[in-house]
């Protein structure tokens, strides 16, 4: 095959006024002291000629990468990562001085290519990424930069068009499946057509991914505002359940009456409801009066855009949760003595389901636990009370035993809720509802938390003053005078002592 596709660009605009051009300056110099032939490639090249900020930058070199991004990583006082092994892949995660938050960070990731760089873009995925620039040009100059271009990817930009580089692209790497999806929908493009069908015919080559890699796409699909939307698309491509076997089942599994759709359009349904109570999208089935009903302020959002491990919030992995929480209803699914469907057990055993697939995917301990446990406990806000508002001993038990996922679990209980009903919601009832989040919520926030009473007494008071033997007998003493404290039973370090005397006697 012969190139092409070589021709001058203006970067100035974009990189000299941006923090860009002094990080690439002192990268092309370290490299050229060994002359090292090297090249900005990929996205950095294509967020450039977009006019987007990024703070990722790949750089193809001809030399194992493995052995020269280490001291790249000394030279630029960075971190050092090893990616690949395979494929001779590193990483070197620098601080970005020029952010004001101190957590931004550069991520650059040198590759290695043997041949021509040409021949390196045509083992790219897409065209838009099959882009590159000499390294050793932008010592020099940013404007009239030659762009090396041989699959016509400026081209694709322009047209907003995400295309292949080669029929092999998926059989390569099979991440690109789903990276095609999210590039799709974080530049607002499409996919083309033979690129659609190429990702159809290859779909089952997702579950091959290893699950690092699944997990770092994953969080950036639902990242995106109203991910629900583009979940039902990864299944049109046939990657959803390739992903997510475990979902299989849900699809065409029935519910009661209640229920505006089956179990598998409920769980995308809920993914879109999760981003428009946290204003991330739009719900089409009802008007504002809904949302106004739903508590929100500054602390609210502050909670949700807690990280919880590397490239995760809280509103991302609540998403996640949306997309399982029902995961065991097919399992579950029994018909009662009345006639009624039911799925006893299913947020239960939905749990254990999800926190196999998220271990499978290789995600933090805190990820599993946080999304676990608001799957366990989904059902638990419905059930604090029926006609008034719930007890501070009861907001106790909710605290207590969905600690960190106790706001998220209210969260989902209300996706879940407008996600049941749909185009049918009763008003009043989601009124009704909401009302109750909001004073669960606003209890939490006090600053004498129900959820964590001030400890009047300890385990050693109570062996020493009423002669317990240490066991487990203390711990559950101990409990029953915190949830006194809750309930408002017990105020003071008599009462506890008085309350414990009783519950002995």
């Amino acid at each position: 095959m012969s190139f092409a596709g070589i021709e001058p660009v203006d970067f100035s605009s974009s990189l000299t006024e941006s923090r860009f051009s002094g990080l690439l300056t002192k990268i092309s110099n370290f490299l050229a002291e060994q002359a090292i032939e090297s090249y900005v490639v990929g996205g950095l090249v294509r967020d450039v000629l977009l006019g987007r900020d990024t703070a990722d930058i790949d750089i193809a070199v001809a030399a194992d990468a493995l052995e020269i991004a280490p001291g790249v990583a000394t030279a630029l006082g960075g971190k050092y990562v090893t990616l690949d092994r395979v494929n001779r892949i590193g990483r070197v995660v620098l601080l970005n001085k020029a952010t004001p938050s101190t957590e931004a960070q550069w991520e650059l990731d040198f590759s290695t290519f043997e041949g021509s760089i040409e021949q390196d873009l045509a083992r790219r995925d897409f065209t838009i990424d099959a882009m590159a620039v000499d390294l050793s040009q932008l010592r020099e100059t940013f404007s009239n930069v030659q762009l090396i271009d041989p699959f016509h990817g400026r081209d694709d930009l322009r047209r907003g068009v995400i295309r292949a580089v080669a029929e092999t692209a998926f059989e390569s790497d099979a991440a690109r499946l789903l990276r095609a999806a999210r590039l799709a929908a974080e530049l607002n493009f499409t996919i083309d057509k033979p690129t659609e069908a190429l990702i159809r015919r290859h779909s089952y080559l997702v579950a091959s991914v290893a699950g690092e890699r699944v997990r770092e796409e994953l969080l950036r699909l639902l990242a995106i505002p109203e991910a629900g939307r583009l979940l039902l698309y990864l299944d049109e491509l046939g990657l959803l359940t390739a992903l997510f076997p475990e979902l299989t089942a849900s699809k065409g599994t029935e519910q009661p009456r209640e229920h505006f759709w089956n179990v598998f359009d409920h769980s995308l349904m809920t993914v879109m409801a999760v981003d428009f109570l946290l204003r991330r999208g739009a719900w089409e089935y009802a008007g504002g009066e809904v949302l106004a009903a739903v508590p929100w302020s500054a602390v609210l959002a502050e909670h949700f855009a807690q990280e919880v491990s590397h490239g995760s919030r809280r509103s991302i992995l609540l998403k996640l949760a949306g997309l399982l929480h029902d995961v065991a209803k097919p399992q579950t699914k029994a018909i009662d003595a009345g006639g009624r469907l039911r799925f006893l057990g299913h947020a239960t055993e939905g749990a254990i389901i999800t926190a196999n697939i998220l271990e499978r995917l290789r995600f933090s301990a805190k990820e599993v636990k946080l999304i676990e446990t608001v799957v366990k406990h989904h059902l638990r806000p419905g059930q604090m009370s029926q006609d008034e508002l719930p007890s501070r001993r009861a907001i106790y038990r909710y605290f207590r035993d969905t600690a960190e996922a106790g706001i998220d679990t209210l969260f989902l209980s209300l996706a879940d809720h407008l996600a049941t009903r749909g185009p049918n919601l009763d008003l009043a009832a989601w009124q009704k509802h909401t009302r109750i989040v909001a004073y669960v919520i606003g209890q939490h926030f006090e600053p004498a938390d129900i959820a964590r009473p001030a400890r009047l007494v300890d385990g050693h008071d109570i062996i020493n003053i009423f002669s317990i033997t240490p066991g487990p007998k203390i711990g559950e003493i101990l409990e029953a005078v915190r949830e006194a404290q809750a309930s408002g039973e017990v105020t003071s370090r008599e009462a506890a002592l008085s309350f414990i005397d009783k519950l002995l006697t």
